[in-house]
């Protein structure tokens, strides 16, 4: 039977990716809650497994007396029965007694089979967290397993399930049970029933790692990202650099006939996405992320870390964007305030006056797991005044 232990610990060692120490750390603590059920707490009670010959041992450590009055057997031992287990015992010495396993009752059994369950259950459940634990914000792909009721989504990673929730998920998607889908790791967790893994399909990181596996330049290091902002009404913009001066970092990502970036598009559902150069000079840097509108002039104040931002009067609607959207992002992927105003003066009419006080000028990515800290930090995002746009998280 012995043999046969080390064989199933080796078996299942294999199978579940468990050291075979926490295997036997298991076994051995199952064996001592089992006798502890069969004779109490007892602090002199042991518990020894043989890694080489598979033999456990369960043993209580007793002292050698001259004769033992039989009132307790657990903690005292006479010499004459120590020295036929000890030949070399001497009184006032502590031996280990052992005790046949075979003895133990069917209740004791029973105990020491669900101890090693569960030591096993939760030895699975801590390899699983530090997997995913080290691999957060990285793309993953699985399989939807269930579509909640709330529109939260079940997603099987094979060696786990993830929750895809639905405030995470754009508005263009619908997905049911069998579909494949493809996410990034916003967080990690423990929890009572194991670790919970948190995905994401809205977060400007999904955007980037999928970049990365389009783009060979990005994985090699040759392009770097150094920006992403995307908003949730479909539209994204990028700053991207490269470290090669004979390679365009935007030509790169787009790819010959655009098929780099449209299958990140059909990836994100028709989202569209602006990717501009990113470069160390802040005002440049504005100007570019506003594309496709030019600028006219462009002030900086570093103090107040705003951008005043002038265009011409046919260029106004197309800074601005669809209810603020072009430079809402703008000022999310540069993270400074950005201040559109008329090159030739006039004020704005109450239609683009609308469109700038619909902006939204917060942008806080929701990673909070729970759905009232989801909601919380919806009701952070606020309308900002006039023309001015924050990128302040």
């Amino acid at each position: 039977m012995n043999p046969e232990l080390l064989h199933l610990i080796d078996q299942i060692s294999r199978e579940k990716g468990i050291e075979n120490e926490t295997l036997v750390e298991a076994i051995v603590s199952a064996v001592l809650s089992a006798g502890r059920k069969r004779f109490g707490a007892a602090d002199n009670m042991g518990v020894r497994l043989d890694e080489e010959t598979g033999a456990i041992t369960l043993y209580f450590e007793r002292k050698v007396v001259p004769v033992s009055d039989g009132s307790d057997d657990t903690l005292e031992i006479s010499l004459e029965d120590a020295r036929e287990i000890y030949p070399d015992a001497n009184l006032d010495e502590t031996v280990e007694v052992p005790y046949e396993l075979e003895d133990f009752g069917r209740i004791a059994a029973q105990t020491a089979k669900q101890v090693i369950i569960q030591k096993v259950r939760e030895a699975e459940r801590d390899m699983v967290y530090r997997e995913f634990k080290h691999r957060q914000d990285d793309l993953v792909n699985g399989i939807v397993t269930r579509v909640e009721r709330e529109g939260n989504l079940m997603v099987d990673l094979g060696k786990t399930e993830a929750l895809l929730p639905r405030r995470e998920q754009s508005f263009r998607e619908v997905f049911k049970r069998g579909d494949r889908i493809r996410a990034h790791i916003i967080e990690v967790k423990r929890s009572s029933s194991g670790p919970q893994v948190i995905l994401s399909r809205t977060h400007p990181v999904f955007l980037m790692r999928l970049f990365e596996m389009e783009v060979p330049e990005i994985y090699e290091g040759i392009i770097e990202i150094k920006a992403a902002a995307r908003d949730a009404s479909g539209r994204a913009k990028i700053a991207v650099m490269s470290h090669d001066k004979d390679i365009d970092p935007i030509g790169a990502c787009v790819g010959m006939r655009g098929m780099r970036v449209q299958s990140v598009v059909q990836e994100l559902r028709g989202e569209k996405i602006d990717i501009v150069q990113w470069t160390e000079d802040a005002v440049q840097f504005v100007h570019n992320a506003l594309s496709p509108a030019k600028a006219v002039r462009i002030e900086a104040d570093e103090a107040e870390k705003t951008m005043q931002v002038l265009v011409a009067e046919d260029q106004l609607s197309l800074a601005i964007g669809k209810r603020g959207q072009n430079v809402r992002l703008a000022a999310k992927l540069t993270q400074w305030k950005i201040d559109i105003r008329n090159a030739q003066g006039a004020e704005p009419d109450s239609q683009r006056q609308e469109a700038l006080r619909l902006a939204e000028s917060v942008f806080q990515p929701a990673k909070a797991v729970d759905e009232e800290d989801a909601s919380a930090a919806e009701e952070q995002s606020e309308a900002s005044s006039a023309s001015t746009l924050s990128p302040e998280c």
